[in-house]
């Protein structure tokens, strides 16, 4: 467990963003105890967050500034702010890096905002959950968030496969970033998930385009299919990365889970760090 890693995506780990986004907020808790691990939300400070970043050998993890709309409530569900964001990531600089959170109601305000959160904060990507929006990845009202992200030379990370929260599951299809991946061929483009239950779907788009690539968060890798093992650790060993959704799954407890599954040093460390580091730019 002493291997170099990035967790390319993770919630407010702060006691604030914590409370806010999981403890008192009913709905998005009830989720958590669906799948028994109401009890087990941790928070940290960021000085201890980073002293448990250097025992668990993580170079850097991504913060996000989530914003998942509700169905139910047609508001936010998950929203941690920019300033948020930025006042954790700066406690620690070179370790923590901002995510922007698209809130497609913005409109074209959200895109400059991006951008200003890009060259004035280093945020490093962007970040769509979909499913609550009503709207799939390939819709055009998210055009211009891909377009600006590929001006700005930043990924963007797009939930994609089921969703536990009540929303849609069909804009989680991962054949929705197919088109997104052909009009916008200099835009890398992460799913998440693994793409469960649709995994072979998210491979095959993996392997097709050169500018997608297949996340692991939120998920626990002792859960991971077969095939999504399988590529990891073979052909697919350039196109995937590591991530938690933290504090849906604990680095921790994941990559003790990802030790058990015996992928080879060369693929693991591609995995966990070197294509992060290569596709966010550290390389």
């Amino acid at each position: 467990m002493t291997s170099r890693s990035i967790d390319i995506l993770c919630s407010d780990f702060t006691p604030y963003g914590i409370n806010k986004n999981f403890i008192n907020n009913e709905e998005e808790h009830s989720r958590f105890a669906q799948v028994g691990r109401a009890r087990q939300i941790e928070s940290y400070d960021v000085p201890v967050f980073v002293e448990r970043m250097d025992r668990l050998g993580m170079q850097k993890v991504f913060v996000v500034a989530i914003k998942t709309w509700s169905v139910q409530q047609q508001a936010l569900l998950e929203h941690s702010t920019n300033e948020e964001v930025i006042t954790v990531i700066d406690q620690a600089p070179d370790r923590l890096y901002g995510l922007f959170g698209i809130n497609v109601h913005q409109g074209i305000a959200g895109v400059a905002e991006m951008e200003r959160m890009v060259k004035e904060h280093g945020f490093i990507g962007a970040h769509l959950h979909p499913h609550g929006y009503g709207k799939p990845p390939d819709h055009a009202h998210y055009f211009p968030y891909y377009a600006k992200c590929q001006e700005l030379g930043i990924p963007v990370i797009i939930s994609t496969g089921h969703t536990l929260d009540l929303m849609p599951n069909s804009p989680g299809r991962p054949m929705h970033l197919d088109e997104i991946a052909l009009y916008f061929k200099d835009l890398a483009i992460v799913c998440t998930h693994t793409g469960w239950p649709w995994v072979e779907e998210a491979i095959a788009l993996a392997w097709k385009h050169p500018n997608v690539f297949l996340g692991t968060s939120a998920y626990a890798p002792k859960h991971w299919k077969p095939e999504m093992v399988k590529f990891i650790n073979s052909h697919g060993q350039d196109k995937c990365m590591w991530g938690t959704d933290f504090p849906l799954i604990g680095q921790k407890e994941s990559l003790e889970q990802i030790d058990a599954l015996g992928f080879r040093e060369t693929s693991k460390d591609k995995f966990l760090y070197a294509n992060a580091a290569r596709v966010f730019g550290f390389q």
